[in-house]
């Protein structure tokens, strides 16, 4: 049987050859939109590693006759001080369950990135300074160790926190605690105290990454103004809180000017933003489909008709509706075969090519096999009706067709 459709299949190669075309882009198409579904809903399945609801961020920025960097020690502590000053300002609103210092906020893409060191293995990582509240403000769960604590100023070395991912890239099963993974060229060391769950600051659609959180003192001149304030607002306060909050901040730190966003929001913006390609990729994806569809319809009923005497006699010697039925869809099937093996053959090379590595195996094979089996689908939709058409034609109809 395969044989022979595959004979019938090559006698037609010039109207097949054009099916196969429209087969092979539409699969590469589909397979990219797809795939880039796929991979967003792995990544949204894993957990984010901390809470973001009734948490705001406050973007700290500065006016005017402030926007010049400091120079001085004086001014360097008395920018370090607004900040312990706006800190302290928060604990006397019943409104402010906790706050903290940060140099960037979740859900903003952006974060500074380095290296991190360990008895020959480096390891990328996405770093955040953070005051020691940042814990209580974004919910962090401690799997290991402890998180930064005021006692941390009188250390002679840098205290840091880790995620697994990184803990497991570095250390592998031995224990981080107390491990110096700072930079063999510096002379101060940077040693871990604790490691939490994976944190994903970029949110749900990302993929997990290394991080590592450094403590920002609020003593000294080691540490300028922290450009960010999150705070964790009890829930059911009013939005009418947001403005008395700017005020008394603008009170404590009049040189200064502040924009308040809740994380629910940025959150949501940053969904769109990522969003917009897979939406852009599934359209044109859909229409590719549609156009495909319409044209795999007009060639099979294109087929059935001008082949009426060869299916009429076909009936006339004893051939079932069944059987024609049967043939008919499997020509289709075997065009579509023949497109979509040069698509999986040229899509299989990605992986070998070193190209889009950021797919896990999984998502993959996911966007692999659902993109072979929506295009089956639809040839097989599109073949449904022409098919059932060509099992009505009766020997008589045969006799009579020119």
């Amino acid at each position: 049987m395969a044989k022979h459709l595959l004979k019938l299949v090559w006698n037609r190669r010039r109207t097949n050859i054009l099916i196969v075309i429209e087969i092979f882009f539409s699969f590469l198409v589909l397979f990219v939109a797809v795939t880039l579904g796929a991979y967003y809903a792995h990544n949204y399945r894993q957990p984010l590693g901390f809470s973001y609801e009734n948490v705001w961020d406050i973007s700290v920025g500065s006016s005017l006759q402030t926007d010049i960097e400091p120079t001085s020690a004086e001014q360097k502590t008395a920018r370090v001080n607004i900040t312990k000053r706006l800190l302290a300002a928060m604990r006397d609103f019943p409104e402010i369950e906790a706050s903290a210092g940060l140099d960037s906020p979740v859900f903003a893409i952006g974060s500074s990135s380095g290296s991190l060191h360990y008895k020959g293995r480096r390891a990328e990582t996405t770093f955040n300074q953070v005051t020691h509240g940042f814990k209580d403000v974004m919910g962090l769960q401690l799997v290991r160790g402890r998180w930064f604590e005021d006692a941390d100023d009188a250390l002679n070395w840098d205290p840091v926190v880790i995620n697994q991912q990184l803990a497991q890239e570095l250390f592998g099963s031995e224990d981080p605690l107390g491990k110096n993974i700072g930079d063999p060229k510096d002379k101060r060391e940077s040693r871990v105290v604790g490691v939490i769950t994976d944190f994903r600051e970029n949110g749900e659609l990302f993929e997990p990454e290394n991080y590592a959180f450094t403590r920002r003192k609020l003593t000294g001149v080691s540490d300028d103004l922290s450009p960010h304030i999150a705070i964790k607002v009890r829930p059911g306060t009013p939005a009418e809180f947001e403005e008395k909050l700017v005020n008394t901040l603008s009170a404590v730190g009049k040189d200064f000017s502040y924009e308040i966003k809740p994380l629910v929001e940025t959150r949501e913006s940053l969904l769109r933003v990522c969003m917009a390609p897979l939406i852009a990729a599934g359209l044109v994806a859909a229409f590719l489909m549609i156009m495909v569809g319409l044209g795999l319809i007009g060639v099979v009923w294109q087929n059935v008709t001008q082949r009426t005497t060869e299916i009429g006699l076909r009936r006339a010697l004893g051939g079932t509706a069944g059987s024609i039925y049967t043939q008919v869809l499997g020509e289709l099937v075997v065009v579509t075969s023949i497109g979509l093996v040069i698509g999986t053959a040229l899509v299989v090379q990605l992986p070998i090519l070193g190209i889009a590595t950021f797919l896990s195996n999984e998502v993959y094979l996911t966007g692999l096999g659902m993109s072979l089996a929506l295009i089956y689908l639809l040839t097989l939709l599109c073949g449904l009706y022409p098919s059932m058409m060509a099992t009505k034609i009766q020997p008589a109809e045969a006799l009579h067709y020119e």
